[in-house]
C-alpha cells in the first residue's frame, strides 16, 4: 500500500482531526480547510458559493470568513466573483490544492524552529526537528482538498 493510500484510509476512518498529539491547527486553517471541502464537492457543477451559505454550512462566522476568503484569494487558492451572480469557487481541481499549499498560505509554514544552535547538543537536535519538518510536510503535500471529499464514504467493494 502506498503513502497517499495510507493517508486517504486514515481520513477516512476520521484521523484529519484539528489537534494531533499537541500540534495544533488554527482555527483560520480550520475553517478555510472546511470551506475549501465545501468548495471542492461543488467544483464539478461548477457553481459559485456566496459567503453566507458557506458560513452557514460550515458554521464559520461570517465576519471571520470574509478574512479568510480573501486571503484564499491573494493566495490563489479560489476565485471570486463579484455582483449578483459572483461568488467563491476553487481556483483549481480539488486534487491539484494540496493540504501543505493551505497550511504554508495560511500559516506561513509547517513547523516553525527557533534556530538557535547554543549547547552541545542543539545541531543535532535542529537537524532531527529538521526532518519531522520535512516529513510533515510531504504528508500534507499528498493530501489533497480530492481526499477530503472520500473521507468518511464507505468503500466498495467488488468480487
Amino acid at each position: 500500500m502506498g503513502r497517499r493510500e495510507m493517508h486517504t484510509r486514515r481520513l477516512r476512518r476520521g484521523g484529519g482531526a484539528a489537534t494531533v498529539g499537541g500540534v495544533k491547527l488554527s482555527v483560520k486553517a480550520e475553517y478555510a480547510c472546511r470551506v475549501l471541502v465545501a468548495l471542492a464537492a461543488r467544483h464539478p457543477s461548477g457553481t459559485l458559493a456566496h459567503i453566507e451559505e458557506l458560513a452557514e454550512q460550515e458554521q464559520v462566522p461570517s465576519t471571520y470568513l470574509v478574512q479568510i476568503l480573501g486571503e484564499l484569494r491573494n493566495g490563489g487558492l479560489i476565485l471570486s466573483r463579484r455582483g449578483k451572480q459572483g461568488g467563491y469557487a476553487l481556483a483549481r481541481m480539488p486534487g491539484e490544492i494540496s493540504l501543505l499549499d493551505v497550511v504554508n498560505l495560511l500559516e506561513g509554514g509547517v513547523l516553525s524552529l527557533n534556530g538557535a544552535r547554543e549547547g552541545q547538543s542543539a545541531e543535532r537536535v535542529g537537524m532531527i526537528w529538521s526532518q519531522v519538518r520535512s516529513s510533515l510536510e510531504e504528508t500534507l503535500r499528498q493530501i489533497s482538498l480530492e481526499d477530503f471529499l472520500h473521507a468518511g464514504k464507505p468503500q466498495m467493494y467488488y468480487i
